[in-house]
């Protein structure tokens, strides 16, 4: 198996030279590049495709949530996950960057053995890292934020209803099988077709939209 390939990017140097040398260290991880603003993110990110991005928030020239927004819109990036550095857990531009793709968040002073194991978790396609602090997130925020654009449920059957309600409460396929009576396999079949049909990005986009369609309210556990 090819190494998982991060791409660093902070402003603070410090910061990001911590970040690179604990993931260097790692047995399947390798730091392709190291970014101190958003616009060399950016243009590191169309150069080099690594598989995830690790991107501070707040930075010069570009912020990270410009650049996220740029890496999800662009097709030829579609297999980059960006994971938002930040220092507070409830912060609006956190929850700007999830609705514009982000694949989750992590806040700075993670544990060192836990963001290895949320870049291991993100390459491997799972999306919603902390879900307490993800459902905290969303749902202070949901309903505070600028509009976002009209998100329907319609084509979602009863049974797809139920399954992105249990992945917005931050469900593995594993527990979701066992709340729903069905085989992993089968929950997870039923969270693709939700992210095809929801034209989603990954299950942190599915809490979202979860939130923002009224499928889940604000405040419910």
């Amino acid at each position: 198996m090819n190494d998982i390939r991060v791409l660093v990017a902070d402003d603070q140097a410090l910061v990001r030279a911590g970040f690179v040398a604990l993931l260097d260290a790692q047995d399947g991880i390798t730091v392709v590049g190291e970014a101190d603003s958003g616009e060399q993110a950016l243009s590191m990110t169309r150069e080099l495709h690594p598989d995830v991005v690790l991107m501070d928030i707040r930075m010069p020239v570009l912020d990270g949530l410009s650049a996220t927004r740029a890496i999800v819109a662009d097709s030829q990036l579609a297999g980059v996950k960006v994971v938002v550095l930040t220092t507070f857990e409830l912060d609006e531009y956190v929850f700007e960057a999830m609705r514009a793709g982000a694949t989750g968040f992590l806040v700075k002073h993670t544990e060192p053995a836990d963001l290895v194991k949320a870049v291991r978790v993100v390459a491997d396609g799972d999306a919603l890292l902390s879900p307490s602090v993800t459902r905290r997130l969303v749902a202070e925020f949901a309903t505070h934020a600028k509009p976002a654009p009209a998100t329907t449920l319609d084509e979602l059957t009863d049974r797809e209803r139920q399954v992105m309600t249990l992945v917005a409460e931050g469900l593995t396929n594993a527990e979701i099988g066992q709340r729903l009576f069905m085989s992993p396999a089968t929950a997870r079949t039923h969270v693709s077709r939700i992210l095809v049909k929801l034209n989603a990005r990954d299950r942190t986009q599915l809490v979202v939209l979860a939130y923002e369609s009224g499928l889940v309210r604000p405040g419910w556990q």
